[in-house]
């Protein structure tokens, strides 16, 4: 086959058009720091980014779900301990009141302190959580005492549930109907109790009992939310693993490596540089060059 300066030239200008290519993605990928800008650029890369984006952000998503779940646990606690502290003095008032050297003007005046207790925990039974009411089940817009009963309704002892990974789950509320109705009573009975003037000693003294019955029933309760405060610290050990590995994986994707892209960018142009030279030298002079 004959070989004319028309092919050559056409050659020549293909093969610098190609490198000018080659050395244009490389100075594209050393600015952005990116393997691709484009999608078309590789499909393959483009794609396995968009999984790794989806989950990363399921990873913050289960984080920020994480957060409501230490708002609902900690808030809990926090309104339970209050309930405990309560009821302490609650038991010190009884045993104090069931000394039967106490005037019915004493007896009254620990009734009146009584009475600001329950009041307190009635408070702490309606605890909310910006606008939601942790102790009242799934019925979390509605107070668990409406001021002058208890929530019935269908749902005030279900749970509520947050998801925190893939198919994981965690209960956040306390099912605290049936523990705030029974303190609830049992201080009723004590004030009933410490208003009558028949009432001896001992039968104030019987109500120690009940008391301490409800404190373990509290107690109980918090170390619930202990347990499931522990799983909340190692979920989110394992959230933030899971989001340094992908991470990571992004990263092998689609950052370039600068060191090896630099040198390859400084061996195109040298490349470039030699074609443009021997471009030179095997295109033949043209008649324009014989009449100069």
């Amino acid at each position: 086959m004959r070989v004319t300066q028309s092919m050559l030239s056409t050659n020549m200008l293909r093969n610098l058009s190609n490198s000018y290519n080659k050395m244009g993605t490389l100075q594209e990928q050393i600015t952005s720091g990116k393997k691709i800008t484009r999608p078309s650029q590789d499909p393959v890369v483009a794609i396995k980014g968009i999984g790794y984006r989806t989950d990363l952000g399921k990873v913050e998503q289960y984080q920020r779900n994480l957060g409501e779940v230490h708002n609902w646990l900690d808030s809990s606690d926090d309104a339970l301990d209050k309930v405990g502290i309560a009821l302490i003095r609650v038991q010190e008032l009884v045993t104090d009141a069931a000394n039967d050297t106490k005037t019915p003007e004493d007896r009254e005046k620990i009734k009146a302190e009584i009475t600001q207790i329950k009041e307190q925990i009635r408070d702490m039974a309606n605890t909310k959580v910006g606008e939601k009411y942790i102790f009242s089940g799934t019925k979390t817009l509605s107070p668990l005492f409406n001021g002058t009963t208890f929530e019935t309704a269908t749902g005030v002892n279900g749970d509520v549930n947050i998801e925190v990974y893939d198919g994981v789950e965690i209960k956040v509320n306390t099912n605290g109907k049936k523990m705030f109705e029974d303190i609830d009573a049992m201080m009723n009975s004590i004030e009933t109790a410490l208003g009558s003037t028949t009432t001896t000693g001992d039968i104030i003294g019987g109500f120690l009992t009940t008391i301490s019955d409800n404190q373990n029933v509290v107690l109980g309760s918090r170390a619930d939310i202990g347990a499931r405060q522990n799983r909340v610290e190692m979920m989110e050990n394992r959230l933030g693993a899971q989001e340094v590995i992908v991470t990571k994986q992004l990263s092998n994707n689609e950052d370039i490596d600068f060191e090896k892209a630099i040198t390859e960018l400084i061996t195109q142009e040298s490349i470039h540089s030699a074609a443009l030279s021997v471009g030179a030298r095997i295109i033949q002079p043209s008649l324009v060059d014989f009449l100069r």
